[in-house]
């Protein structure tokens, strides 16, 4: 797949668009699935500022956006995280869960153990290598979906009550995570509506309730239940990498 991106942001005064190609591997790749250029314009006058590395900016965006929901909807005493996948978003999401929450406890999972063993002989916090997905989930109380998995791979039955779950993977309106009793069974955020209703198997395909956007929760017009059973469906939004690019693009200007 090839997606066009374009967002414009009158309060960062930044107009960007992204290009970035998606790629179902197979077999495992030295190739991400998904690599992306950013493209930052002058909203005056049209000019090209700048190009940017548009998948590293989508990797730290992503996760960053599965941190405030996690901030937001995470039960208050969460102490074991889990992460399924073992791709890049595997490592941002680690490296940013690391930096803002504390857990006791970090547990990966991945269909190519080899990947999950890579993982956590990289990161610089003790990691517990799982031999099965259940195995990773069970007792966990923040549950991260960074997989390329067409199928569910995180059933209900396994998860904590209370539990918060970034479905961040399953992208395409026939690919699922996430089995129908975690989804209906929990209390379903997502970034955008209109994106999760079209893009979103896990939400299409269960025909779970959504009951708010993530931005709803930030502004206080809907509540944020972190006392429930929690899963924020994240699919990426334009504007992300456009506030992301101008940040970016600004430090740099600076000399930061």
């Amino acid at each position: 797949f090839l997606g066009v991106m374009p967002a414009y942001s009158a309060a960062d005064d930044a107009l960007t668009t992204k290009l970035v190609t998606f790629y179902e591997h197979k077999k495992d790749s030295s190739v991400p699935s998904h690599q992306a250029t950013v493209l930052l314009f002058d909203p005056r006058n049209g000019s090209l500022k700048a190009v940017l590395d548009g998948s590293v900016i989508t990797a730290k965006r992503t996760a960053a956006v599965s941190a405030i929901a996690t901030k937001l909807l995470m039960p208050a005493s969460a102490e074991v995280l889990c992460i399924l996948g073992a791709g890049v978003q595997a490592y941002s999401h680690y490296d940013i869960f690391m930096e803002l929450f504390t857990f006791k406890e970090v547990r990966i999972w991945n269909r190519t153990k080899e990947k999950a063993v890579k993982f956590a002989n990289s990161v610089n916090g003790p990691v517990q290598v799982c031999s099965s997905a259940q195995e990773a989930v069970t007792g966990a109380d923040v549950i991260i979906t960074v997989t390329m998995a067409t199928t569910p791979i995180l059933f209900g039955d396994w998860v904590k009550p209370g539990a918060h779950i970034n479905a961040v993977g399953a992208s395409r309106p026939d690919w699922r995570e996430l089995d129908d009793e975690l989804m209906k069974n929990s209390v379903l955020f997502v970034d955008s509506r209109e994106a999760a209703l079209t893009e979103s198997g896990d939400v299409i395909l269960s025909g779970a309730e959504i009951f708010a956007e993530l931005g709803e929760v930030v502004k206080g017009t809907k509540p944020a239940l972190p006392e429930k059973t929690t899963v924020f469906k994240s699919l990426g939004m334009a504007v992300e990498d456009t506030v992301a690019a101008k940040f970016v693009y600004d430090s740099w200007s600076a000399g930061i």
